[in-house]
């Protein structure tokens, strides 16, 4: 992201949500949910009544929804001055990568707590037309897993083309103490194939798929109940807004003294090699030495490794070689509509069933199956 580009996002995130100020209610009237009547102020160079002088050239910003998204805040415990904060303070956004996701550009607040993502008008539709729906899920399951989104703004840029920034801000899965090892995003498919980059270059930001996956998630029983339950309810919320495409984003930390061990068994294809790591259950890691805040945040969690008999398997068989791990789940990627006329022009390409874009229950009920294949109840 150039500067100027982060000056006037820090400009407008430092102007709307510090105007609007904390909130002691989320009881929200539905014209809060009316994107139509965004919210737009000019920031001149010399600045106006309510905007402060600054170096950039002219913007202006829009807000879609700042009542609905201050109260999301609330509900996800964020406090006002701590998010201003972290994405107006004096250290410049990371960009993760510019070609990840098809061309998506993410970026990272210098605390690593939010991802601010640039996005196209099609999505902010998606987000407009599903944030009633959206808010009461958020409301009504605290432990919800679906990505928390904090803000969605746009800055028109000035000059002869009028240029339009719109971007979404949300919370980061991986944001921790904890070191990431490994990132998985999951979706019951094997149309992405195996990620073909050198273990040497694979790191936390690299983003493995599906036939990367060659270990099964084994949860303590009230938590693995939990997790089945809220990806239920995710799903159904998702389906009932019609959207596809959506992933599970796993985050692995590999606990001592097992870690070299797991990430070589973690990288092992189907050649028939049995991992070497060492079953000795007594090293298994005890739940209360991390604070676990919710579902899917620094979850003690099993693994045990897989083999897979052929390229295409989308889930090996055990080998009764386990290993420690904490988690971080999340689901991600929830603003993909469905579009039948790709799913109709794709599925004549490859495999209709393998796809992403296919109708939202289909989609559904795949996404889980799979999951709850590779989750499983550590008894």
């Amino acid at each position: 992201m150039n500067y100027d580009l982060m000056l006037k996002i820090q400009l407008g995130i430092r102007h709307s949500v510090g105007r609007l100020g904390p909130t002691e209610s989320i009881k929200l009237k539905p014209t809060a949910f009316d994107a139509k009547k965004r919210l737009g102020t000019k920031f001149p160079p010399e600045g106006l009544k309510h905007t402060p002088p600054h170096q950039s050239s002219e913007f202006i910003w829009r807000d879609y929804c700042p009542l609905v998204f201050r109260a999301l805040r609330k509900l996800f415990n964020l406090d006002v001055d701590d998010y201003i904060l972290s994405i107006c303070g004096n250290d410049a956004f990371r960009e993760l990568s510019s070609t990840w996701k098809g061309g998506s550009f993410f970026y990272l607040t210098h605390d690593d707590k939010y991802m601010i993502k640039i996005i196209k008008k099609s999505k902010v539709r998606v987000l407009n037309r599903m944030l009633p729906a959206y808010f009461e899920h958020v409301k009504s399951f605290e432990n919800t897993l679906v990505t928390k989104y904090c803000g969605l703004h746009c800055v028109k840029l000035s000059g002869p083309i009028q240029k339009k920034v719109r971007f979404v801000i949300m919370g980061n899965f991986l944001c921790t103490e904890v070191p990431i090892h490994r990132r998985y995003e999951l979706k019951g498919s094997s149309h992405m194939g195996i990620t073909e980059k050198p273990e040497t270059e694979i790191d936390a930001n690299t983003t493995l798929t599906d036939l990367d996956l060659k270990v099964i998630f084994r949860l303590q029983k009230d938590w693995f109940q939990e997790f089945c339950s809220q990806v239920n309810k995710d799903c159904d919320f998702l389906e009932q807004e019609r959207i596809t495409d959506y992933n599970l984003l796993v985050g692995i930390s590999f606990q001592e003294p097992h870690r070299q061990a797991a990430e070589v068994n973690a990288t092992h294809d189907s050649n028939g090699t049995t991992p070497s790591l060492s079953a000795d259950m007594d090293s298994l890691i005890n739940p209360t030495k991390y604070n676990c805040l919710r579902l899917g945040i620094k979850m003690p969690a099993c693994i045990e490794f897989t083999v897979r008999s052929n390229d295409t398997q989308l889930v090996g068989e055990p080998t009764g070689q386990f290993g420690d791990v904490i988690l971080f789940i999340g689901i991600i990627d929830i603003l993909q509509d469905y579009d039948k006329s790709k799913h109709t022009y794709k599925s004549f390409q490859c495999d209709p069933t393998s796809i992403s874009a296919i109708d939202p229950r289909f989609y559904s009920k795949r996404f889980k199956d799979f999951i709850f294949r590779v989750f499983s109840d550590d008894s």
